[in-house]
């Protein structure tokens, strides 16, 4: 398998300065800033990246597990919210929280919410990410 890239240029100093981050197959490109990352300005964040990587991966691995134990997925939906918070040690990811959503036929809720809760440790992403608290929430739509 090949090795994937993602690249960032900063440019000045920290709360002044500004960048931009990439990956490899130029599908994303975007500014990013001290006001985007620690404030609410506009461009986008590390931790905003790493939340739609998360989000990716534990969908496409539900979908998966779902489809392995012999359910018809027509679709998993999730969103990671990503929190940086300022601790004793500085800036970090203080946790993850994963909301999904799926349309899964012949599924009751609570098997869904029970390959969700598996699966949210069981991710690529996820595993990569083990050192940091997740929650899960988990309803079919």
């Amino acid at each position: 398998m090949p090795a994937r890239t993602g690249t960032a240029v900063w440019k000045g100093n920290l709360q002044e300065g500004n960048g931009s981050l990439g990956v490899g197959s130029g599908a994303v490109n975007s500014a990013y800033s001290f006001p985007s990352r620690f404030e609410s300005g506009t461009g986008t964040n590390p931790e905003e990246l790493l939340g739609a990587a998360h989000a990716g991966c534990f969908s496409m691995a539900l979908a998966a597990r779902l489809s392995r134990e012999g359910f018809t997925v027509n679709s998993v939906e999730t969103t990671a919210h990503v929190h940086l918070e300022k601790g004793e040690a500085g800036f970090g990811i203080a946790r993850i929280d994963l909301v999904t959503r799926g349309s899964v036929e012949g599924i009751s809720a609570e098997q869904f919410k029970e390959a969700a809760e598996a699966t949210k440790t069981g991710c690529i992403v996820s595993r990569a990410l083990s050192a940091v608290p997740m929650t899960i929430e988990a309803a079919l739509v």
